[in-house]
């Protein structure tokens, strides 16, 4: 089986392209430049990839943040803070977002010849983000099976797990999680406001261990 995998730089992703090596797939990474805030997690996907020696290219999609610039992952709008659970988090949704990189995935899967493309998309994401959800999974898997000659799997395995528990796989995985990056303010130290801290935070106390960036 050979697999694409969408790789953010945080910790889902991380998880799955260990998870993907773990089953012995044969695995690209792509990562996407869509404009955002900060580079920080593209960093942190170059030197995760390194270290796994898997073959790995950083789309340049910038022009995303001229057309699609009302988020606060591609403006200057400050970042809301608090739990993905509450309304001011939808400020962080980027229009989109998975529908593209899942489709340019997609692309690149077919033109390579390759059987997959996995995304980290998980539980906690299908409150705030209608592309995380187990409809649009749906719906995407069904197109992917049919817009080219060559249908394309998607898979995610986490899509019903909270971030807890892929912390709790990534422990058996092994995941260097010391080199993913989850601060939607670009902070090397999770700033623990944002949503995305926030529920960094709580993954590690379900999985009984210290963040290593901390």
């Amino acid at each position: 089986m050979k697999s694409i995998c969408v790789l953010s730089g945080g910790m889902d992703s991380a998880t799955l392209l260990y998870k993907l090596l773990d089953e012995e797939k044969e695995v690209k990474a792509i990562s996407f430049d869509y404009g955002q805030r900060h580079r920080r997690e593209l960093s942190q996907a170059v030197l995760t990839c390194s270290k796994l020696r898997v073959g790995h290219h950083i789309a340049d999609i910038s022009f995303l943040k001229d057309i699609i610039s009302n988020s606060a992952l591609t403006s200057n709008t400050q970042v809301p803070e608090g739990h993905y659970a509450q309304e001011s988090m939808k400020l962080t949704v980027v229009p989109n977002r998975n529908m593209i990189m899942a489709s340019i995935a997609i692309g690149w899967a077919v033109n390579l010849d390759y059987d997959e493309v996995a995304l980290g998309v998980h539980a906690g994401d299908h409150a705030i983000y209608p592309d995380c959800r187990p409809i649009f999974i749906e719906a995407l898997a069904n197109i992917a099976e049919i817009a080219n000659y060559k249908p394309i799997g998607i898979y995610t395995p986490f899509l019903y797990m909270d971030k807890g528990d892929i912390a709790i796989e990534g422990q058996k995985l092994n995941v260097d999680y010391s080199l993913t990056h989850t601060c939607y303010n670009g902070l090397v130290k999770p700033c623990g406001k944002c949503g995305a801290c926030v529920e960094r935070a709580e993954a590690f106390v379900k999985a009984g261990v210290k963040d290593p960036l901390l």
